[in-house]
């Protein structure tokens, strides 16, 4: 790497490092007063703990070394200790990603988790779920092999359609189901308490998101570094449009919160798709997931599970439709934009499907025996009381007389 990939691929790491305290501040101002510190670290902890185990196995396991296509060896090479300088530097870098994908996790279950249950479940799935998804779609698994083997183009997962947002979501939705509603659930009944503190979040993610996007270009020939730049900003700016204008037509007014909603909807999308459409294309998806994600986080009331901070709706539902737009508009092999057909939609829709499924069943089965043996959800009266005080000893507003 030349001085200037090397210091890209630093900086990136840094700045998508920083998304995780930008998840805390975002999930947290929109909970109680009394769960922001319980929120907050739920995502701390995942730095912590993902960080550790992505070094000790984590990146062994994120690159296929047989022929199962599953997932690497993760005693190839224990801790790193045999890496040369280069690859510690790329094993930082998706060490961010995966303590994000788990840290999405937590807004599903707010007001209500156990931290210690919660530490285990974002240990068991990272180790599970993430690394060897991260395998499968960026490390020579079934999915970065599918359009060899159906003899269609290669699935497109630039920076994590399915290995981050489609994983976290379809684990959130689990999640959520076997931790049961909160208390007092229904709409209108849990607003955010300190909604300057969610907009600094959303602030944080668009900032580190240029380096979750466009940092991998610092361990290549940085030729579409502009293009991912570029679509990235103006996806996001589209999608905040998209959803201000549902929300003032269904509610009559648009709001702080569901501009920064809009904000993250759109991120998600072009996740996947940065370096594959045209910056034009790029402000349609941020349109079209603006309105659809807007439309989806209403899902949680009509169908009945208590998706706390609406992951599904944004990050399930956002990564869905970012990683299906490819396949009508990528460039060069999209239906729309010069591919053969549906081929591109075939691979990408198998893909999506694949990682939601597996995501799903392995969360739902983990998150009901931890639930079951050691406890996930708190009792009705802990969560009254307020996890914060409970679970922490902290209260996330202490004002002294």
């Amino acid at each position: 790497m030349d001085s200037g990939n090397l210091s890209w691929a630093i900086a990136a790491t840094a700045l998508v490092l920083f998304m995780t305290p930008g998840v805390a501040f975002f999930y947290g101002g929109l909970v109680k007063a009394k769960s922001v510190i319980s929120m907050m670290m739920m995502s701390f902890g995942s730095m912590g703990l993902v960080g550790v185990l992505w070094i000790l196995v984590g990146y062994n396991m994120s690159a296929v070394t047989d022929s199962s296509q599953f997932a690497g060896n993760p005693f190839t090479d224990f801790s790193l200790n045999a890496a040369d300088d280069g690859t510690l530097l790329y094993a930082a870098y998706g060490a961010t990603f995966a303590i994000i994908t788990v840290a999405l996790i937590s807004g599903a279950i707010a007001d209500r988790a156990r931290f210690g249950a919660w530490m285990i479940f974002a240990g068991i799935f990272a180790v599970l779920v993430y690394f060897p998804v991260s395998a499968w779609v960026w490390g020579g698994g079934w999915i970065m092999a599918l359009g060899d083997t159906l003899g269609l183009p290669a699935v497109i997962d630039y920076a994590g359609g399915t290995a981050v947002h489609i994983n976290a979501g379809a684990a959130a939705l689990a999640l959520a189901l076997v931790l049961g509603k909160r208390v007092a659930f229904g709409k209108g009944q849990h607003q955010p308490h300190n909604v300057p503190l969610t907009l600094i979040g959303v602030a944080i993610l668009w900032f580190g998101w240029f380096g979750f996007n466009a940092g991998a270009q610092a361990f290549g020939d940085m030729s579409q570094v502009g293009l991912i730049v570029v679509n990235t900003f103006g996806a996001t700016a589209a999608a905040i449009l998209g959803w201000m204008v549902v929300e003032k037509i269904k509610d009559g007014k648009a709001t702080s919160v569901g501009a920064g909603s809009g904000a993250v909807a759109g991120l998600v999308a072009i996740t996947p798709a940065c370096a594959n459409l045209s910056p034009g294309w790029a402000i349609v998806l941020g349109l079209l997931v603006g309105v659809l994600c807007a439309y989806a986080i209403e899902l949680k009331f009509k169908l009945g599970f208590d998706d706390s901070l609406d992951v599904v709706g944004i990050h399930l539902v956002g990564g869905i439709v970012g990683t299906l737009f490819l396949g009508f508009f990528a460039t060069g092999t999209g239906l729309f934009t010069g591919g053969p057909g549906f081929g591109q939609l075939i691979v990408q829709s198998i893909a999506a499907g694949g990682v939601l499924v597996y995501s799903f069943v392995v969360a739902l089965a983990l998150g009901f025996l931890l639930d079951k043996t050691i406890g996930f959800r708190a009792t009705t009266d802990e969560e009254i009381a307020g996890i914060d005080t409970v679970v922490h000893g902290e209260l996330g507003y202490a004002i002294n007389d």
